[in-house]
């Protein structure tokens, strides 16, 4: 098969197209006919070294990927309700970036009714991420308002759309006004340029003084204690990346009188299982709102495969406003 290797770590050039032996999936695994593969912030994290790959994953970058089924055990398949040739989108824990790929039959999902491939590959990384950690840990609940930090990020627009499918109020920061815009677009209540505007200083404007409920972060570092100061009581702050650092200071003061919560999450490393039940729980309560409309897909651009350096220099501009896709 055709795959993308890294090379060595480093620049988006050391992205090259090879072959590489075709995957065989074992128990509880389907093998997938690929044709497209989601990009990623933890792709380039992985192509530049700062991301080591999970103890029996693919070195192969690529967390989803939409295709065919290729192959299967046949009574796994029927108790999954799926069938060799259907059209599947899944989340896997590396191997996306090739022509075919082995993935957890837990982790797999029907792509929408309406849909195309590539639609259907930029569905699970952002969907996975952000039920796991916006619904499931942070409990956000209908009524109370939900700040994403990067609204514009794969992961932001898929906050914004679900947090007000099942609503929520939605406020968003983005780096741009036209990126604002965008938010808005998408259905955010409200959006923060946090370049030209204190995003906490906003945020508790926007409510009134009382502080948004749950707070999901992709910066860390210096946001934390900002939004430790913005948070509503009993609020809960969710971190899932740390492009601006890891180490932070919090007023431990406020987290006592205010009850709040900090937490946060990495999705690659979890086991099949949490994976699985994340899947479910996507398959029941979104997956009818994405058919139905309600929700929908934001693809920036599509890119063949062997120009994937290309794909990476992108994400890496800062410049897009939602997905990035490989197609085969």
């Amino acid at each position: 098969m055709k795959a993308i290797e890294i090379t060595a770590y480093g620049a988006p050039e050391v992205l090259q197209l090879a072959e590489r032996p075709d995957p065989v999936a074992g128990a509880g695994e389907l093998l997938l006919r690929v044709r497209a593969s989601g990009v990623n912030r933890p792709d380039v994290l992985q192509r530049t070294g700062n991301y080591p790959v999970p103890p029996g994953a693919s070195d192969i970058p690529g967390l989803e990927v939409a295709g065919v089924i290729e192959a299967g055990d046949a009574e796994e398949l029927r108790a999954a309700g799926l069938n060799i040739g259907d059209r599947v989108c899944a989340l896997v824990a590396g191997g996306g970036y090739a022509e075919l790929c082995v993935a957890p039959i837990a982790q797999c999902l029907p792509v929408p009714n309406g849909l195309s491939d590539e639609e259907g590959a930029s569905l699970p990384e952002t969907f996975f991420t952000v039920w796991s950690n916006v619904f499931d840990r942070a409990r956000l609940q209908s009524g109370e308002t939900l700040l994403v930090q990067g609204g514009t990020s794969g992961i932001g627009v898929t906050a914004i759309q679900l947090g007000k499918a099942l609503g929520a109020r939605v406020i968003a920061t983005a780096g741009s006004d036209e990126k604002c815009a965008a938010c808005l677009a998408l259905g955010a209540d409200h959006a923060i340029n946090y370049k030209t505007a204190d995003f906490a200083e906003e945020a508790r404007k926007l409510t009134d003084g009382q502080g948004v409920d749950v707070i999901l972060d992709m910066v860390a570092g210096a946001y934390v204690a900002r939004e430790i100061n913005c948070l509503a009581e009993d609020g809960r702050l969710v971190i899932i990346a740390v492009q601006g650092g890891t180490k932070a200071e919090v007023n431990a003061g406020l987290v006592l009188r205010r009850r709040l919560t900090v937490t946060g999450s990495t999705l690659r490393p979890r086991p099949v299982a949490f994976k699985g039940a994340i899947a479910q729980s996507l398959r029941r309560h979104v997956w009818p709102l994405i058919e139905a409309g309600q929700i929908k897909p934001v693809i920036h651009s599509r890119f063949a495969a062997a120009d994937a350096a290309k794909a990476h220099t992108l994400m890496e501009s800062n410049q897009h406003i939602g997905k990035i896709v490989l197609t085969w």
